[in-house]
């Protein structure tokens, strides 16, 4: 695997963090080796801290002592940076390469915002009002694969690309969610196409090599639930 010798990379990241499984996903994907270091969030490392000291946040990769910060900013630049390894996830023609990013940023700004707020909304009617927007957002993920696979098996086509990634990074909390919440983000009526790319991508050796256990989540997030609820009536 390449990334060894003078390409030393360093991954700082936390298990449960989508953000960093992303970087994973990439690096699985790319075929590169690196050294993993968890980080713990209460605790946060002074190398983090050096790292990242504008968001003091995971993920920061480490190429040869230098850090990159931001999953999407990382991940573009493990593909830029090692064109050569085992896939190329950002599409080569510029336009397409525009394309891709934009759903990237939509990824983070319109789904994944709306979908925690319609799980964790202080109130119903914030909830029923996320959620719609969720489904909103789905729809035009499922126009946006449509039109980017090309009827292809994936975001990038034949092979996993950059929004293959960067949505990966949430499949094991899509079913995490579901056995928490009761709530499918895709399915097969309302978005049939990224129902079935969630269990196409989950598949992959690559990514079945990183993604954690939806189990295992669930009872993160029901524990950290329970920390919350007891600080806030604590006070």
């Amino acid at each position: 695997m390449a990334g060894g010798g003078e390409n030393k990379l360093k991954l700082l990241g936390m298990w449960t963090s989508p953000f960093a499984l992303r970087v994973k996903l990439a690096l699985s994907f790319k075929g590169l080796s690196y050294e993993y270091v968890e980080e713990d969030l209460r605790n946060k490392s002074e190398l983090l801290l050096s790292s990242n000291p504008v968001h003091k946040k995971v993920p920061v990769l480490i190429h040869n002592g230098k850090p990159i910060c931001e999953s999407q900013i990382i991940v573009q630049y493990i593909d830029e940076t090692f064109p050569g390894a085992d896939a190329s996830l950002l599409p080569s023609d510029p336009y397409e390469r525009a394309v891709a990013r934009f759903w990237a940023a939509y990824i983070d700004d319109k789904l994944l915002k709306s979908w925690l707020q319609a799980s964790m909304g202080k109130t119903e009617e914030e909830k029923a009002e996320a959620l719609k927007e969720t489904f909103a957002a789905v729809a035009n993920l499922e126009a946006a694969f449509k039109e980017c696979s090309k009827g292809k098996p994936f975001f990038g086509g034949d092979t996993v690309g950059y929004l293959d990634v960067t949505l990966g990074g949430l499949v094991s909390w899509m079913h995490a969610g579901e056995a928490l919440y009761g709530m499918r983000l895709f399915d097969a009526t309302r978005s049939p196409l990224l129902d079935a790319w969630v269990d196409r991508f989950g598949s992959l050796d690559a990514a079945k090599a990183v993604l954690p256990d939806a189990g295992r989540l669930a009872e993160y997030a029901k524990k950290r639930q329970a920390e919350q609820a007891a600080a806030a009536a604590a006070n």
